[in-house]
């Protein structure tokens, strides 16, 4: 991990005033399923800065595969337990530890209109396991602003309360995964609470970096989807935890994003003022978008850390100076939900 990188893990898993208050009164340990995934490090981080702060030692511990060791031998750095498991494996959560609190993150997305089965697998048919294996614990839950229909650009996006219409195969299967943890909830009164994020952003991955590298690239921004809600994903992190403390039965629902909706052939020529080079352009925005109301999550966690214009100017210097990416496009721009 380069300098700029552990940097960047420092401010992702910083905790606020708010995380050590409330994740520092977490009871029993707190377990992460799926925790190598783009967001997982810097959360379970977080969640262990937060009770450290806080005098807290409770563990927390984070499962996922592990394919890769380094990153393993990392999150144990930072002093998290780690237990590799194949979550669908018959019988893995059976040995997993018991735990009053856990964040399901395990998910599939990209290569789901190749194997659609494995995605459902993933998506829908673990959630089930795990809400009957963890029935006793508070469980939060990653959903998506898939589930959503497209919503007209001037209704300010789909609330809590607007009915699901996923389009395609991994949006639905995205609402199989809350209706397995809400049958959880009615069958067991397991307490959950279900995120329904879009999106996440930090200079590795997410919609700012894919417009931002295209500018800088000379590649031409799709604009099709033409509007879309962020979030800096160290503020995706702190809400994440927080929601363990609302999980209720039935589940309690939340959009988590940013509050505003954004024009993509802005953002993308703010890009293109930081780098001095000019932003091109594909296809024409369409009347409708993928959209989520963030009212009650601003209402409930207060306004995001980082501004975008902050957001885009950190994302700017990181892809000026030759920063790492991912390479894990977000595909933001897909408006037939094929992955």
């Amino acid at each position: 991990m380069t300098p700029a990188e552990v940097q960047l893990e420092d401010l992702l898993s910083a905790p606020s005033d708010k995380d050590v208050e409330e994740i520092g009164s977490l009871d029993g340990p707190l377990l992460i399923l799926g925790a190598a995934g783009k967001m997982g490090p810097s959360l379970v981080r977080r969640a262990r800065r937060a009770l450290d702060a806080a005098g807290n030692a409770t563990p927390v511990i984070a499962v996922s595969r592990f394919s890769d060791p380094n990153s393993r031998a990392l999150l144990e750095s930072w002093g998290i337990q780690t237990i590799a498991c194949e979550l669908l494996e018959p019988g893995a959560l059976d040995k997993l530890p018991d735990a009053p609190n856990v964040v399901f993150m395990a998910a599939r997305k990209f290569g789901s209109t190749g194997n659609p089965s494995l995605t459902w697998a993933i998506n829908t048919f673990l959630p089930g396991l795990v809400g009957r294996r963890y029935r006793h614990s508070r469980i939060a839950t990653f959903s998506s602003g898939n589930v959503y229909p497209l919503v007209p650009i001037e209704s300010g996006g789909a609330t809590e309360q607007t009915p699901p219409d996923p389009i395609g195969e991994y949006a639905q299967s995205v609402l199989g995964r809350e209706r397995m943890f809400e049958q959880a909830a009615l069958d067991y009164g397991t307490r959950v609470s279900i995120l329904r994020l879009n999106y996440a952003v930090e200079p590795r991955y997410g919609v700012l970096a894919d417009i931002g590298r295209k500018v800088f690239d000379g590649r031409p921004v799709d604009l099709t989807m033409g509007h879309v809600n962020v979030l800096w994903q160290g503020d995706a992190n702190s809400i994440t935890l927080r929601s363990l403390l609302h999980a209720a039965a039935p589940p309690w629902i939340l959009n988590l994003t940013g509050p505003e909706t954004l024009l993509v052939r802005d953002i993308a020529q703010a890009f293109a003022r930081h780098f001095g080079k000019p932003a091109q352009f594909t296809g024409q925005e369409a009347p409708t978008a993928l959209l989520n109301n963030a009212a009650r999550c601003r209402d409930l966690f207060g306004p995001p850390s980082l501004s975008v214009s902050d957001l885009i100017a950190m994302i700017a210097h990181w892809i000026s100076e030759g920063g790492r990416s991912l390479n894990k496009p977000t595909h933001f721009e897909q408006r037939q939900g094929k992955f």
